[in-house]
């Protein structure tokens, strides 16, 4: 039997390595089968029982506060938290400390006092913490500040430990705030759909949560109101502004027969809504989850600093230990060098490092998900800045994916006659030729057709103001002569006796796809090649037409496969398809990337990243995204250990003090996670 499952939101998670002793300690908890903590989504999931009071309980150390999945953590100013309030009122005690260290001298028992306030005011929980880990030989940051501070109390620098105390407790608050501004890419997303829905039940309206709404439910959205539920619209018209979901800056046009996403906003007529998904299973829902979800996958980046950092820590405290050692037995002052080998502790925290990629990792998907770009985990971040081949599906990738009327040619007749007798004759198929015709002639006043016969796989015929037209391929007039054509797809318009022009019809290029095509070539994407299984003329057709640089027509869903693992050989390849029957393809390249992710729950699930509209364009921007986000990676971690390294240098002629020591460490976190945050700026090419 399953254990049962509860899902929490967290608030008050201040690090990695809190979030490692919370999981550590819920799962202690006799009731709890097992434990997952989401550091960057603060999401707790237990599976088995557990009241939000044990919950809170195992996160008291941090002061963490527990909120069911659904709720809304309440967002506390910066400046009305405890640990920000007492690291505000250590700083006070810093500064009379001070005042007293000048006026009566720093060994007065006034100062001794004022500076041990400050410590215990700012960095009681800390010291707790740290020595507890102590106590259980657990190496964290925590315990080497504890070191430090006890150890500079030990050897009367009282003042030295207040600074490094409150330094701590500003870096830490700073860094609480930082990953609260990344972790808003998620909130903001949550904040999209509203929280209740207009509903007509037995021919009322009423307003009911959003959780209590079935499928099949009548949704009535009015002008200006956010779509609360995914459905179809059954009655209205309305232009929908659905940027938050698929990243379209353009309104889309909502009509019977129309999906709507929840979270959308409706700007111009009501919409009769028939509502299609429960709340937790809408679009936004399903994105928010997945965000999430790729927000805790690491990266390699991090996978490689996590274990660098697991050694590290060890490291630095066993050089403290040489620092405090070596010096002295060679005649050195022993005080001097315990108090350098203290602040060796203090500057080797390895913070900043530990936090370099996940704060990276976390805006750029943040940012990547308000683009409408669905990015499935650092993993494949890393791995789409590499990519140098991407492979195109042709129809409805590169292409539209339906057929418009490209050209109309009257012989006998004026083009609008002509396209008005083709509309008659039409008008009751729901052929894809036959529908681009319907979409040509929107709008126009077509004449009566009558007597209607079909002839298979050659057109149709039908008696129009007491004359019989057909509408067809040259089989259905091969009596006739035709006119010259060079187009693939050509319908004939005429009478038994002539005729009198012709329409032709062919998928189209999506709109500035040759840009984004140069745009992946501009980007380092050496090798563009597109995909299909249409004939070699319409695909070289529409290769030129697109820019790609290399065509593959006439390919089985195995040949394309084949074609992608043969690249695989020579390239880093992206696949980009509609993800049902590209997904073998998809599968097998480096990135697999679905195309219009909103529409398709199969496309959200089969690929790597999902593109929620239709806009080739977010390609060369995730590209973009993800180069920069690889190269702030790099520069966080090279940042993060020059300054480690130049600190520890000022030990040599012994110029590194512990507040110098805890200066560089907090410098590094801040100047790593400013950096990474950047990237909340990046907004879509």
């Amino acid at each position: 039997m399953l254990a049962e499952k509860q899902v929490f939101r967290l608030q008050g998670l201040s690090c990695t390595n809190c979030a490692a002793t919370f999981e550590k300690n819920v799962r202690n908890i006799k009731s709890v089968d097992d434990v997952n903590v989401n550091f960057s989504a603060a999401k707790l999931t237990v599976y088995g029982n557990a009241s939000i009071k044990q919950l809170e309980q195992a996160g008291a150390f941090d002061h963490i506060k527990v909120y069911p999945e659904k709720m809304k953590a309440p967002t506390i100013p910066f400046y009305q938290k405890r640990e920000n309030q007492l690291t505000m009122l250590s700083l006070l005690f810093v500064m009379i400390g001070y005042v007293f260290y000048f006026q009566i001298g720093e060994h007065h028992a006034l100062t001794i006092g004022t500076f041990l306030m400050a410590i215990i005011i700012g960095g009681y929980d800390l010291i707790k913490t740290g020595s507890r880990n102590l106590l259980k030989l657990q190496f964290d940051m925590k315990t080497l500040m504890t070191i430090a501070v006890i150890g500079a109390a030990i050897i009367g620098e009282w003042a030295e430990a207040a600074v490094v105390v409150f330094l701590f407790a500003l870096s830490e608050a700073l860094e609480g705030y930082s990953m609260d501004k990344a972790r808003n890419s998620i909130q903001s997303l949550m904040d999209v759909a509203p929280n209740r829905a207009t509903i007509k039940r037995d021919h009322q309206l009423i307003e009911i949560d959003v959780e209590d709404v079935r499928i099949g439910d009548t949704m009535i959205v009015k002008p200006g109101e956010k779509i609360a539920m995914d459905g179809v619209v059954i009655e209205g018209n309305s232009y929908v502004n659905q940027a938050a979901i698929t990243g379209e800056s353009v309104p889309v046009e909502k009509e019977d027969g129309s999906t709507v996403f929840a979270g959308s906003i409706n700007e111009e007529g009501a919409l009769v809504v028939e509502v299609t998904k429960s709340s937790e299973d809408t679009t936004i829902a399903k994105i928010i989850h997945l965000v999430e979800e790729a927000q805790a996958e690491k990266a390699p980046t991090q996978q490689f600093v996590d274990r660098f950092a697991k050694y590290y820590t060890p490291a630095i405290m066993i050089l403290a230990l040489l620092v405090i050692i070596i010096p002295p037995i060679f005649g050195a002052d022993w005080q001097t060098w315990i108090y350098n080998g203290l602040a060796v502790l203090v500057v080797g925290c390895p913070c900043a490092l530990v936090i370099s990629t996940p704060v990276a990792i976390v805006t750029a998907i943040g940012n990547a998900a308000r683009n409408g770009v669905l990015i499935k985990g650092g993993i494949h971040l890393e791995q789409l800045a590499n990519i140098d081949a991407v492979a195109f599906d042709k129809t409805g990738t590169l292409t539209i994916g339906r057929p418009v009327v490209t050209e109309v040619k009257a012989i006998r007749r004026t083009e609008e006659e002509l396209l008005q007798i083709a509309g008659a004759l039409e008008s009751y198929s729901e052929h894809p030729i036959a529908r681009a015709i319907h979409n040509k002639t929107q709008g126009m006043r077509l004449p009566e057709a009558t007597q209607f016969q079909s002839f298979t796989g050659k057109g149709i015929a039908a008696v129009i103001n007491g004359v019989r037209y057909k509408i067809g391929n040259a089989k259905l007039f091969e009596e006739s002569e035709l006119p010259p054509v060079s187009a693939n797809t050509v319908l004939y318009i005429g009478t038994d006796d002539e005729v009198m022009g012709y329409v032709t019809v062919a998928d189209q290029p999506r709109p500035n796809v040759k840009q984004q095509i140069t745009n992946l070539h501009r980007l380092g994407v050496s090798n563009t090649v597109m995909l299909t299984g249409d004939v070699t003329n319409v695909a070289e057709e529409i290769g030129q037409e697109t820019g790609v640089s290399e065509v593959k027509a006439e390919l089985f869903p195995e040949d394309k496969l084949a074609y992608i693992k043969q690249l695989k050989q020579t390239h880093r390849v992206a696949m980009v398809g509609d993800g049902i029957n590209d997904a073998p393809s998809l599968a097998e390249a480096n990135v697999g990337i679905a195309m219009g992710g909103a529409g398709t729950d199969v496309a959200m699930e089969t690929a790597d990243i999902a593109l929620m509209g239709d806009d080739l364009s977010k390609i060369p921007h995730s590209i973009h995204l993800s180069k920069r986000t690889l190269r702030i990676i790099k520069e966080n971690i090279f940042l993060a250990l020059l300054l480690k390294v130049v600190a520890l240098l000022l030990v040599i002629p012994g110029w590194l003090t512990l507040w110098l020591a805890i200066f560089a460490d907090m410098g590094a976190t801040l100047l790593v996670v400013l950096n990474a945050l950047r990237l909340m700026r990046k907004k879509d090419r």
